[in-house]
């Protein structure tokens, strides 16, 4: 498994045909989908955001990490610094299991 020296790994983002097309980095697998989530286009709020899954391979490994994601817009809280937008995209995610592939 291929880390890096702050402990970071990397885990590509996979369509349903295998096609890998960003790699996103992160000490866990969570941490790389909720960066993943963020990127989805966000809804007016958490409550009408639709949810995607997210397919995440950890590079040099056979695991496939399974999420379900979401994104949306909120305010930007009241003490956020000069260069923050006031509206601000927000993402969760929801665990949903891990694939262990045959090749890749």
């Amino acid at each position: 498994m291929a880390r890096s020296d702050d402990g970071k790994r990397n885990f590509a983002l996979r369509d349903t045909s295998g096609n890998e097309s960003s790699v996103f980095s992160g000490r866990t697998p969570r941490q790389a989908a909720l960066k993943a989530a963020r990127r989805l286009d966000p809804a007016g709020s958490e409550d009408e955001a639709d949810r995607t899954e997210l397919r995440l391979r950890e590079k040099g490994t056979k695991k496939v990490h399974h999420y379900e994601g979401w994104a949306w817009k909120e305010t930007a809280p009241d003490d956020k610094p000069d260069w923050m937008p006031d509206r601000i995209t927000k993402a969760n995610v929801s665990k949903k299991g891990i694939e262990h592939l045959e090749e890749i």
